[in-house]
C-alpha cells in the first residue's frame, strides 16, 4: 500500500453522543492543537504550565466577543503518546448540546477542521499506533448488541487476530525464503528447499490454521450483525404473549380479541450472546378488513426475510386447516414449531400434520415456562446444532474471511504447484499473492479507498 500524502489538519469533533449530558467531550488532534487551547482556555491558576496528560480546571472564552461559554476541564495529550499518535486536547464541558456546539465553533474558528467521521481512528491507523484490525475493533465495541459482541470485540482490540495473521506471514515469509535460496542456488543440492517437506510445513503452519480461521468467521458475522426471527401464528395463539416474555416487558398489546396486533413490533433480544431482532406479526386470517390486511401483508414480507420463524400453536386447540394453511407459507423457511399454551389442557395431537415435528417445543408464554428450552434450540438453529460458543479464538469479519479466502486460493495453488513439480520462481509468486492478502487484513497492503469504506461506518469524534 502506497502511503496517504502527510495530513497536517488539526481536526477536532465531539465526541460524546449528542443529547443532554453530564459531561460532553470535545476532542482535537493536530499539532496546533495546544495552540488553539491556548487561544480559548482561561485557566483557574494564573501559572498554568499545560503538563502533558494533567487535568486543568477553568473556563472556555471567546477571545473576541470576551464572552464566558462554559466552565471546563482541560487536557493536553503531547504526542506520541496519545491515541492518534498526535497531540490530541480533550475538553470536557457540561452535556448540554448547545454548550457543546458552540465550543466547537470556537475550536474552528481558531483554525481546527471538523473531523470526519473516524478520521482519529483512522490517524491511529496511519501513524502505527493500532493496526487495522485493531481499528476495526472499535466500531464493533461501539456497534455491539450483546455481552458476547463486546468481549469478541476487546478480544480483536487486544491483537488476537493481529497475532494469528503475524504468525501466519511469518510462516510465509519462511518459507518463501526456502524457495528464494533454491532458485538463487539452482545447481545446489540443498535438502532444506525439498518440495515434499515444504508441502507438510505449509499445511501444518498455514493452510490448516488459516482454515479454521475461515470456519470461525461465521461465528463473528452471527454475533455482530445478528439474525432475524419472527414469530407467526393464527390469531391468539400468543404470538404477543411470546414477544413480552422474552423480552421482559409489556412491549406488545394483549387482548383476547382477534387481529389485535395490525403491524409488525420490532424488538431486539439476546439469545446466548446472538443479538435477536424479534419480529411480532399480525395473525394471518382470511377475510379481515382493510386495515389489519396490511399489517398481515407486512408480515408475509417479514416471514420472506427472516432467518428463522417461530411457527406458533395453541396446545389447547386440535390443528385446523387454517394452521395447515399457515405452515405452507412458513415451510420453505428455517423454523421452530413452539406450542404454546402449555398451562391449559392439551388437545393438540402432534401427529395430526407433518408440522408437529419432534423437536417442537412446548411452552407457556403466560407461566414463561419452556422459555429456556425455546433459545436453546433457537441458538442450536442459528448456528448450525452447536451447544455454546467457543470459548476462545478470532472471529474474522467478513473483509477479513474474503481476505483469507483468496489467500486460500493462493495456497491452494502453491500446494498443486508443488506437487507437480512447477519450478520454484512459479511457486513463489502464488506464494507472496497469499502473503499480501494477509497483509490486507492487517492494513499493510489494503488501499485507500477501502481504508475510506471501513472508516465511513464510525460515528463524529471517534
Amino acid at each position: 500500500m502506497s502511503s496517504p500524502a502527510p495530513d497536517n489538519r488539526t481536526i477536532a469533533a465531539i465526541s460524546t453522543p449528542p443529547g443532554a449530558g453530564g459531561i460532553g467531550i470535545i476532542r482535537i488532534s493536530g499539532a496546533e492543537s495546544l495552540r488553539i487551547l491556548k487561544c480559548i482556555f482561561r485557566p483557574a491558576q494564573a501559572h498554568c504550565s499545560f503538563g502533558s496528560h494533567r487535568f486543568y480546571y477553568g473556563t472556555v472564552n471567546d477571545p473576541q466577543r470576551s464572552k464566558l461559554l462554559d466552565e471546563v476541564l482541560v487536557v493536553f495529550m503531547q504526542a506520541p503518546k496519545t491515541y492518534t499518535r498526535e497531540d490530541v486536547v480533550e475538553i470536557h464541558c457540561h452535556g448540554g448540546f448547545l454548550i457543546l456546539q458552540s465550543v466547537l465553533e470556537l475550536i474552528l474558528s481558531q483554525g481546527a477542521q471538523l473531523a470526519e467521521p473516524g478520521e482519529f481512528t483512522k490517524r491511529a491507523f496511519l501513524n502505527g499506533r493500532i493496526d487495522l484490525t485493531r481499528a476495526e475493533a472499535v466500531i464493533d465495541i461501539h456497534s455491539a448488541r450483546t455481552r458476547k459482541g463486546v468481549d469478541l470485540a476487546l478480544e480483536q482490540m487486544s491483537g488476537a487476530l493481529y497475532k494469528e495473521v503475524d504468525r501466519l506471514r511469518s510462516s510465509l515469509v519462511e518459507i518463501r525464503a526456502l524457495l528464494e535460496t533454491a532458485i538463487d542456488f539452482p545447481e545446489e543440492e540443498i535438502e532444506i528447499a525439498d518440495h515434499r517437506s515444504i508441502a507438510a510445513k505449509l499445511q501444518e503452519e498455514v493452510l490448516d490454521r488459516l482454515k479454521k480461521l475461515i470456519s470461525q468467521a461465521d461465528e463473528g458475522r452471527i454475533v455482530r450483525e445478528g439474525v432475524s426471527i419472527v414469530i407467526v401464528g393464527r390469531p391468539n395463539v400468543g404470538k404477543s404473549s411470546l414477544l413480552n416474555t422474552l423480552l421482559q416487558e409489556e412491549r406488545a398489546l394483549v387482548t383476547s380479541i382477534p387481529g389485535t396486533t395490525r403491524d409488525t413490533i420490532e424488538e431486539y433480544i439476546d439469545i446466548h450472546g446472538i443479538p435477536v431482532r424479534i419480529i411480532d406479526t399480525a395473525g394471518i386470517r382470511e377475510d379481515v378488513e382493510e386495515v389489519e390486511q396490511l399489517g398481515i401483508k407486512r408480515a408475509r414480507e417479514s416471514i420472506n426475510r427472516a432467518d428463522l420463524v417461530l411457527f406458533l400453536v395453541d396446545g389447547s386447540k386440535s390443528i385446523d386447516s387454517d394452521d395447515a394453511s399457515l405452515f405452507e407459507t412458513v415451510s420453505h423457511k428455517p423454523f421452530i414449531t413452539v406450542i404454546n399454551k402449555g398451562d391449559l389442557e392439551q388437545q393438540i395431537e402432534r401427529q395430526a400434520h407433518p408440522l408437529m415435528v419432534a423437536d417442537a417445543v412446548e411452552i407457556s408464554a403466560r407461566e414463561q415456562t419452556g422459555l429456556e428450552r425455546l433459545k436453546q434450540q433457537i441458538f442450536r438453529h442459528i448456528t448450525g446444532g452447536r451447544e455454546q460458543w467457543q470459548e476462545e479464538g478470532c472471529t474474522p469479519n467478513l473483509r477479513h474471511k474474503t481476505a483469507m479466502e483468496k489467500g486460500l486460493q493462493a495456497l491452494t495453488r502453491v500446494q498443486e504447484g508443488l506437487q507437480s513439480g512447477l519450478t520454484n520462481d512459479l511457486i513463489a509468486v502464488d506464494l507472496l499473492e497469499c502473503f499480501d492478502h494477509l497483509g490486507d487484513i492487517v492494513g499493510e497492503t489494503t488501499t485507500e479507498d477501502v481504508l475510506d469504506v471501513i472508516f465511513e461506518k464510525f460515528c463524529l469524534g471517534k
